[in-house]
């Protein structure tokens, strides 16, 4: 390698003569041409101006077609190169200098190297080996019959007919490419789709780790063949023992650090810099290592990426640091180079375009069908299964790179002779790829393919999450257990869940039985994680915050002696999709009620904090949750600490009921917590004035309305600790009035969600369609209500297998013919 000086005179001294044997007379294509003096000129900032405009231009055109603009750099490049522009050589000379593509050629494979180097951050190599038995049959099945398949054909096409040279030495590695499935590509397709943590997601996840480790035996298997022919049987002793070297030095030396800075760094703290900066340089020097050994830079800072510990604290803050610059900086060099080496003037017989798609063809078929057999066999819906096929078969960048590797090595190699025959490939087989849906080119943004809409017409993960029976506190036996899911981002969550759950009244003939769910936000991480916690066998004194939230629910559930029985999960996703963990979890454990904390959290000075995201995730949970949900807005820590956890001595709760399902379910709960007798409750219920009604609703919604207040009051009619009061109100102001007087007078207020349509809540309009709590629910969460009292705003199950009326019974009618 030679040295690089910046300024006017930038000149990069590559010599690979000596390295590739090449002949200096070998006159390769403008695409692949390497100098050995290269400076800039006048004409790249002309060149560069350029690409800008065309990249623009054809964004705003494809803008409205949901196409990203990396679409439009790869089309940049494409009408720049010898597909457009490039025919006339001078105009192309003077714009785009051939002199500046090599530094262009050079930063998009230190762009895509990183990019790579980002991958193996990500990944949990571990995965291989807590695959289940599905994901670990389809994974080789989608990998080896595909692989069979298309060789197959590739092999009868060559006894069958007379095909070009070039074509049939380029045949294997078309059959590889289409074999494989990248798990890079997977995990961006599924997050792009939002399904990363659903059934699906997580089958295809665990599928592609194992069908990646099959493709990339095959590879080594091969390359060490063809290495013993090649060379001497000492050299490739020395080839092997290099490898297993550098393997050796990431696993025991790299690795142990990269434990070690994690260890120092305080949990919730960031990252040193210098942490990141001994990586940073720690991987270039990998990447030199692997070059000079024999091996791959990129296979090398894959393999340094994956021996680093995803997730946080380090492996998040490598991601948030250079993902940014990464795919918006250096990714779209990449694809513009990949465009630019795109010639479709250089597809001259159809013959060859229908062989290659044939093979194509063939292993998108294979793939399909070992991937669809094993999961219909274990009994998933045949639509599910056809989703899963789909997404094995998906096609991105890792695909690309490939290609566009294995076309440099070829004209490196000086297989120039045929260019015309060889450089037909990577259009055609680019054109293969987009046909299959490129799941996601780069970190950031999507493209279209055609996978992509299948997959969203086909696979719905909230179709799941359909109940078959009545999930409610209102529809549930007297003495049955209370089944509720409490969902926390933080330990300060830990305080007002645990008061809410010590006045729900857990008794031995129901008792509460418990999920507790940390949801975490997936950082540094390409799979979504969703575990169950057990406790350690050796006390630590380092425990992770997960640990700290789940100890205090356990002191809990020691504290009520069998009352409580509690199950600690741990769920790792984005927020975008954290509600599929919540709805499945729920579905799975049967749970009656999800307690979610609010989006906006108070804390001591009055100061509000605020997350959009967790607002996003209840309003889904409230979509498509399979039973109640219940949003608790905690305003008790202005009183007390929020860490401590002690048994109230009394709670003065109060039920606000206007009349609807959800105000039915508040009064359920407010129910079962009067007979604890720690609990005052008083029970307010709002009428008009006039002689018109407080809420709309169905007549079979106000009969419902009439029997919940009547067994009430029979129930609690000797209780001292329950009172009943009506409040006749004649506007919104005078509903206002009233919810803004008990702030100071109760520690816990509960209301319905949803109230229909009543010429009251028309007044709000400070408060119409702004939340998810609904008109009351906003009142009673706006920042300038008075007290610290605490509000449950609840929503009634809305979904239900078989019935589309909530009012509606669950039991079967029989219907006269």
């Amino acid at each position: 390698m030679g040295s690089v000086s910046h300024g006017p005179d930038l000149c990069i001294f590559i010599d690979l003569s000596d390295r590739f044997d090449l002949n200096p007379d070998v006159q390769l294509p403008v695409s692949h041409m390497i100098k050995r003096d290269c400076s800039f000129s006048q004409g790249d900032g002309i060149g560069l101006s350029l690409v800008t405009i065309i990249t623009r231009s054809i964004h705003l055109i494809l803008k409205p077609l949901g196409q990203p603009v990396i679409v439009s750099q790869i089309l940049g490049g494409v009408i720049l190169g010898p597909s457009v522009l490039g025919q006339n050589s001078a105009l192309l000379t003077k714009v785009f200098p051939l002199q500046s593509r090599v530094v262009v050629d050079t930063l998009s494979v230190f762009g895509f190297m990183l990019f790579i180097f980002l991958i193996g951050v990500k990944v949990d190599p571990t995965m291989v080996f807590r695959s289940g038995k599905r994901a670990l049959v389809i994974g080789i099945l989608t990998f080896f019959v595909p692989y069979a398949l298309a060789n197959l054909t590739a092999f009868l096409l060559k006894q069958s007919s007379s095909l070009d040279h070039d074509i049939l030495r380029v045949l294997p590695f078309v059959v590889r490419m289409h074999s494989m499935t990248a798990f890079p590509v997977i995990a961006c397709f599924l997050d792009e789709l939002k399904i990363l943590n659903s059934e699906v997601g997580r089958l295809a996840s665990s599928s592609s780790i194992i069908c990646d480790v099959c493709h990339w035996s095959i590879i080594s298997v091969k390359l060490a063949v063809e290495l013993v022919k090649a060379k001497s049987l000492r050299i490739t002793i020395g080839s092997f023992l290099s490898g297993a070297l550098f393997i050796i030095f990431i696993l025991f030396g790299i690795r142990p650090a990269a434990l070690w800075a994690i260890r120092r760094t305080p949990e919730g703290k960031p990252v040193k810099q210098i942490y990141i900066f001994a990586v940073l340089v720690a991987l270039m020097c990998c990447g030199f290592i692997g070059e000079a050994i024999g091996i791959s830079a990129l296979v090398a800072c894959l393999a340094f990426g994956l021996v680093l510990p995803d997730g946080p604290p380090l492996g998040a803050a490598l991601v948030e640091t250079l993902e940014c610059f990464v795919s918006v900086q250096l990714m779209p060099l990449f694809f513009a180079i990949c465009g630019l080496q795109m010639d479709v003037f250089s597809i001259q017989k159809l013959k060859n375009v229908g062989v290659l798609q044939l093979v194509v063809f063939v292993a998108f078929i294979a793939k399909v069908m070992a991937t669809m057999l094993p999961a219909l066999f274990c009994r998933m819906p045949f639509r599910d299964a056809l989703s899963l096929a789909l997404i094995m078969n998906s096609k991105g960048i890792v695909e690309l790179a490939f290609l566009n590797d294995y076309m440099q090595s070829k004209f490196l190699e000086g297989e120039h002779k045929g260019y015309k025959q060889i450089g037909a490939i990577e259009p055609i087989a680019s054109i293969s790829i987009i046909l299959q849906g490129i799941a996601k080119i780069s970190q950031k943004r999507p493209y279209q393919g055609v996978i992509s809409p299948l997959v969203k017409v086909l696979y719905d993960p909230s179709k799941r999450f359909l109940a078959y029976k009545r999930r409610t506190i209102f529809h549930s036996r007297r003495n049955e257990e209370l089944r509720i899911l409490a969902c926390l981002h933080s330990p300060d969550n830990v305080r007002a869940i645990i008061s809410l759950l010590q006045i729900s009244n857990p008794t031995k003939e129901s008792p509460i039985n418990l999920v507790v769910l940390h949801l975490v936000k997936l950082m540094g991480r390409a799979s979504s994680l969703l575990i169950a916690q057990c406790q350690r066998e050796k006390p630590s004194p380092n425990l992770t915050q997960s640990e700290r939230i789940f100890s205090a629910f356990r002191e809990f559930e020691q504290q009520k002696d069998a009352l409580i029985m509690l199950h600690c999960y741990k769920g790792v996703s984005p927020y975008a999709t954290m509600h599929n963990d919540v709805c499945a979890l729920a579905l799975e454990k049967r749970t009656i009620l999800i307690i979610l904390p609010f989006h906006k959290q108070w804390t001591f000075g009055e100061r509000v904090e605020t997350s959009y995201a967790i607002r996003h995730l209840n309003k889904n949970v409230l979509e498509k949750a399979p039973c109640s949900v219940g949003i608790l807005i905690d305003r008790g820590t202005q009183k007390r600490s929020r860490y401590v956890i002690a048994e109230p001595l009394l709670q003065q709760v109060a039920v606000l009921f206007f009349g609807g399902a959800d105000d039915r379910e508040a009064l359920a709960y407010g129910q079962r917590m009067s007979e604890n007798s720690n609990v005052h409750l008083t029970l307010i219920r709002f009428t008009a004035l006039s002689s018109s009604e407080i809420v709309g609703g169905t007549s079979r919604s106000k009969m419902l309305d009439v029997d919940i207040l009547s067994n009430f009051k029979l129930n609690t009619l000797r209780s001292e600790r329950v009172s009943y009061q009506e409040e006749v109100v004649a506007s919104g102001m005078g509903v206002i009035t009233v919810a803004r007087s008990m702030g100071n007078a109760y520690d816990l207020v509960m209301v319905g969600r949803r109230h229909g349509e009543f010429h009251i809540t028309f007044q709000f309009t400070k408060w119409n369609d702004q939340g998810e709590l609904g008109t009351i629910g906003e009142i009673l969460a706006a920042s300038d209500f008075n007290g610290g009292a605490s509000v449950l705003v609840v929503q009634q199950q809305t979904r239900l297998w078989g019935l589309k009326d909530p009012e509606d019974s669950t039991h079967l009618r029989k219907i006269s013919v």
